[in-house]
């Protein structure tokens, strides 16, 4: 292949899912690491993508966040996968936080088909997974079933379809629950879990706050990426779900801060 057709494959995948990794490129194409990173480093410096370990992700500011839609439409096997192992982690009569994100939407959506769906709360600032999750109950009453208690909490609607601010980081502050899931725009092993969007950073710490056990959940596209501000450190993580093994260094780092790294394959 000449180069410009490589690099428009790379650009490719780029566009559609966020990032791209060399060695899926290597995989995809049959060419070596040193031709995917000459080809990376001609396209970083045209300013279309910006270099990560391992790979490179869409070029563009910390603080730009995507649209809900935008994100909704990738990865969706993978968030599929990742949200089924999440949902097997949910034991009967448990109550848990979800925070937005397209992720934690398709977690939402593993939650129903639990069979102790029921018996479940379930606290979320995700307007798509509260609609989701108030229809599933719904419906189990209309059908004479029990159904689990769910809470959306207030605030400011953010372009990713979560309400922040404030007013939930104040109804957050009096609630206990067994999980977070927790979905992220951006994933470093040196900094934790990241999101663009301040107000939202604040909210989703105190999500982590709220919970005895933190899960992120989180595709491979957010490895490596960049958002401008931490919201959940290592130290305050406790399980990790993705769809593809991180780099050894990465597994070693999050195994040195006793994180349980899960591959939903």
């Amino acid at each position: 292949m000449l180069a410009r057709q490589r690099q428009d494959f790379i650009m490719d995948l780029v566009t559609r899912n966020g990032g791209v990794r060399v060695a899926e490129v290597v995989e995809a194409l049959g060419i070596s690491e040193m031709t995917v990173r000459r080809d990376i480093t001609e396209l970083v410096s045209a300013g279309l993508v910006e270099r990560v370990h391992g790979g490179a992700v869409a070029a563009g500011p910390s603080s730009m966040e995507p649209r809900f839609a935008t994100k909704s439409e990738q990865h969706t096997n993978e968030k599929r996968q990742i949200a089924l192992a999440a949902a097997k982690l949910v034991r009967p009569q448990d109550s848990l936080a979800l925070s937005g994100g397209t992720t934690t939407l398709a977690v939402a959506r593993a939650l129903t088909e639990l069979e102790h769906f029921p018996t479940l709360t379930i606290i979320t600032n995700s307007l798509p997974a509260a609609n989701l999750l108030f229809d599933a109950a719904d419906t189990a009453r209309e059908q004479g079933h029990p159904a689990p208690t769910v809470i959306l909490i207030g605030g400011e609607r953010t372009p990713s379809a979560a309400l922040v601010g404030l007013t939930g980081i104040d109804a957050l502050s009096s609630l206990r629950v067994e999980w977070s899931f927790m979905g992220t725009h951006a994933f470093d092993a040196r900094v934790g879990l990241m999101t663009p969007n301040l107000s939202e950073a604040a909210t989703n710490r105190a999500l982590v706050r709220c919970a005895r056990t933190t899960v992120a959940v989180m595709d491979v596209s957010k490895w490596d990426a960049l958002g401008l501000q931490c919201f959940c450190s290592l130290d305050d993580l406790d399980v990790l779900i993705t769809d593809r093994s991180p780099e050894p260094q990465t597994v070693a780092h999050l195994e040195d801060h006793g994180i349980t790294l899960t591959i939903a394959d």
